[in-house]
């Protein structure tokens, strides 16, 4: 019984913080996966500023829009369908107060997770859809491509099913991925972390990698160590975005909103 009180006054004061903090603002949820939340450049760097509050800080810095605050809804490892069969929509979504924008980013993970990817990932976005227009009904739904994640062929294969779905919806697609592959050009690892095991490192180097050390795993944020362990086969094989590559998504994302913004004050 006191733990079920202790949670309802939790929840409550969670519910009249999230009213009282972001009264007034526009509000963006960001639903996705790894490459939404990214769980390991807050862990390398706590303090961030992290994917979320840089979109906000670009939205303030154009300043003719008014204040925003974006909701980091995304989970490492996190696909369509466990997102809505797990329980998560229903507590962490659902009751979202006053959404304006949701900005839906999945595929990674429904691919590995489904058997029929290309027949079931397409229909359990449009249940997802279908379930924020009810909970949702004066928010703008922006399906979103992924970024490159895989080789170009399913990274283009997942991208073309958003696309397929935003269209069947009715829907507009924040084409995400032509931003983050030319940014690319510039270095095809500057925009990744390096995740190494700490037993594939040569004990020799085991003093130089120990202040990045967490847990059995070597986390570097981009290139500092690349001189020295660059040769370790794998050693740049994570691809999830470090905070170089939030940067570039949190960029072009309030880029993509200002645009929206601006358009619908026009239209008041």
């Amino acid at each position: 019984m006191k733990k079920i009180i202790l949670s309802l006054i939790a929840i409550f004061s969670f519910t009249s913080s999230t009213q009282a903090e972001h009264g007034g603002k526009i509000q963006i949820l960001l639903l996705g996966d790894s490459t939404t939340e990214g769980s390991i450049p807050r862990v390398i760097k706590p303090k961030g500023p992290h994917l979320e509050k840089v979109i906000e800080q670009l939205l303030a810095a154009a300043g003719d829009l008014p204040p925003t605050n974006v909701i980091q809804s995304g989970i490492s490892g996190e696909y369509i369908r466990r997102l809505i069969d797990a329980g998560r929509y229903k507590k962490s979504v659902s009751n979202l107060p006053g959404l304006d924008y949701v900005f839906i980013r999945y595929g990674i993970n429904d691919r590995g997770r489904i058997k029929d990817f290309e027949t079931e990932f397409p229909r359990h976005f449009h249940e997802l859809i279908g379930l924020l227009r009810r909970d949702h009904p004066q928010a703008r739904i922006i399906p979103t491509t992924n970024i490159p994640f895989s080789d170009v062929k399913t990274t283009a294969l997942m991208n073309g099913l958003v696309r397929q779905v935003a269209k069947k919806e009715n829907l507009e697609v924040f084409d995400l991925n032509p931003r983050y592959t030319a940014e690319l050009k510039k270095g095809p690892n500057m925009l990744n972390y390096r995740r190494y095991p700490l037993a594939k490192v040569p004990k020799k180097f085991h003093a130089l990698v120990k202040p990045y050390l967490r847990g059995t795993s070597v986390l570097v944020m981009s290139n500092e160590l690349d001189g020295i362990l660059g040769h370790l086969p794998g050693w740049t094989r994570d691809r999830h975005p470090n905070l170089a590559g939030y940067n570039v998504i949190a960029d072009e994302t309030a880029k993509y909103l200002a645009q929206i913004i601006r358009k619908q004050q026009k239209q008041k």
